[in-house]
């Protein structure tokens, strides 16, 4: 009997828009952002990476991809909650940074198998510290073996991302929720989003396969 051959994330997501040229770069820095997460700083020796520019100089960017937050002047205000399960927090992260210039609240719940799976927790934390009034967050931790580090423990919580949590950040009105994770958790927080009142045209998501 044969197999099926698993597809790598480039052959899923061969449909995404990317620039058709591809560029050699050099990696000048690695950093840990978990046990097994490394985050690379790349320097790209291209003609049209050269760093001419200086400030005030006007350039032209490309970007790619489906999954983004770039609400228009006459767009509704909305609340955010973003919902992110391990490396899934990459997107949710630059919305997070953004949402800094809006003018309605953001909340964050973020999954990881433990504390040091979290990614940007401590920038996360600062957001919310610095601005009570528009950020919030709540991490979960599922395979935590030992104690919740003190900075931690008021915005931990051991267990997966519960049904009664979401509802307490979701207004049908106004809620407007990005999610990014495991397929499974993303099919299961789906699901209880739509149980706790949000349409499904108001939960955008990216799988992270």
């Amino acid at each position: 009997m044969s197999s099926r051959r698993q597809t790598d994330h480039l052959e899923r997501t061969a449909s995404v828009h990317r620039q058709m040229e591809l560029f050699s770069a050099r990696v000048c820095d690695i950093m840990n952002e978990s046990d097994s997460v490394k985050r690379l700083r790349l320097e790209v020796p291209h003609p049209d990476f050269s760093f001419r520019c200086s400030v005030d100089s006007p350039v032209t960017v490309r970007v790619g991809g489906n999954f983004y937050f770039d609400p228009q002047p006459s767009d509704p205000v909305v609340d955010l909650l973003l919902i992110a399960g391990g490396v899934g927090i990459n997107p949710l992260y630059s919305i997070l940074l953004h949402a800094a210039d809006l003018l309605k609240h953001t909340h964050l719940c973020y999954s990881a198998k433990n504390t040091k799976e979290l990614l940007f927790k401590n920038t996360i934390i600062d957001i919310c510290q610095e601005r009570p009034d528009k950020f919030s967050c709540d991490f979960h931790v599922t395979q935590q073996s030992s104690d919740i580090e003190q900075e931690l423990q008021p915005y931990t919580i051991n267990g997966r991302i519960s049904e009664e949590e979401l509802k307490r950040h979701v207004d049908p009105e106004h809620t407007l929720c990005y999610l990014c994770g495991p397929p499974p958790m993303i099919e299961k927080v789906n699901s209880d989003l739509q149980k706790v009142g949000l349409s499904e045209d108001r939960i955008l998501f990216e799988k992270w396969w």
